[in-house]
């Protein structure tokens, strides 16, 4: 490598580390100039500021959703910032994140190998964005939807441009027939967007969930001066109420309360009945 390679790729982690330059010197030497692995060897040998911007909270950010061949890919990148989310660099580079990751199925470690518009990695990419912007960065998750067995719908919410937001759902499926009912596949892509539900049915919602939840309402029936000996029958209807609000067939349809989700499927479906396959909402920051 050249030295003024090795002195730009100092600076890079210098700007990421914090850490003096004999000591991201020495750690570039050792690991063949791969910037990740000297961050990571730097925190091995206890460095205190090997982590600096790494270790920060990036809870905002953006959604991108890209529709191609009814095959839909959906990617959430977070920053620290609400500022950075609208800085142009970061924009274009999240644009140009969400073509690949449509053409890698959303594979993250696919996605991070892939070679960017100026002929480096996605990787390289993203240590010089966070050099140059001065926040961590981070490529947080992403899902492919192909166009087998079902449908792909998608809903933007309060798009900041187009496919592009702060909460994006995307729904597949079955049942639907282009030109006939296939309007409802993005009014329940956006009443996913508004109402969160956990799992399709109630059958999928995660266990540990349940439990957590239904530990909760037991300590705030105990709290609230309740016998003991009525807890649980108070607590057993409130985890079933809880378990029915988070699925989403059995949650109620946001455009008429009177109906629930399950019953405006029925009422849409032709030669067979529509069938929510799979869905994802991802919201900028939730559970950061």
């Amino acid at each position: 490598m050249s030295n003024k390679n090795l002195l730009e790729n100092i600076k890079k982690l210098r700007e990421l580390t914090g850490v003096g330059f004999k000591d991201c010197k020495a750690a570039l030497e050792e690991t063949d100039s791969d910037i990740n692995k000297s961050i990571e060897f730097l925190r091995k040998k206890g460095i205190a500021k090997a982590s600096k911007k790494m270790s920060r909270t990036a809870s905002e950010g953006l959604v991108l959703v890209k529709e191609k061949d009814q095959q839909i890919s959906i990617i959430e990148i977070n920053s620290e910032t609400d500022f950075v989310a609208k800085n142009s660099d970061f924009i274009n580079f999240s644009k140009e994140l969400s073509d690949l990751n449509f053409n890698c199925g959303s594979d993250l470690e696919e996605l991070k190998k892939s070679k960017m518009l100026n002929g480096a990695s996605v990787g390289d990419n993203l240590v010089n964005l966070i050099a140059k912007i001065g926040e961590k960065i981070t490529i947080r998750r992403a899902k492919f939807f192909d166009n087998k067995k079902g449908i792909n719908f998608f809903y933007v919410h309060s798009a900041i441009e187009k496919n592009i937001g702060k909460i994006i759902s995307v729904v597949k499926l079955s049942g639907i027939i282009n030109g006939k009912n296939d309007k409802i596949g993005s009014k329940i892509a956006m009443h996913i967007a508004a109402s969160n539900p956990l799992a399709i049915d109630s059958s999928g919602i995660n266990k540990e969930i349940i439990e957590k939840e239904l530990e909760i309402i037991k300590a705030e029936i105990t709290n609230s001066g309740k016998p003991v000996e009525i807890v649980d029958k108070i607590s057993k209807g409130k985890i079933a109420k809880f378990i029915n609000d988070n699925s989403l067939l059995n949650q109620i349809w946001i455009m008429d309360p009177k109906k629930k989700v399950s019953e405006i499927l029925k009422e849409n479906s032709l030669d067979s009945d529509i069938k929510v396959l799979d869905f994802v909402k991802y919201k900028v920051g939730e559970g950061v």
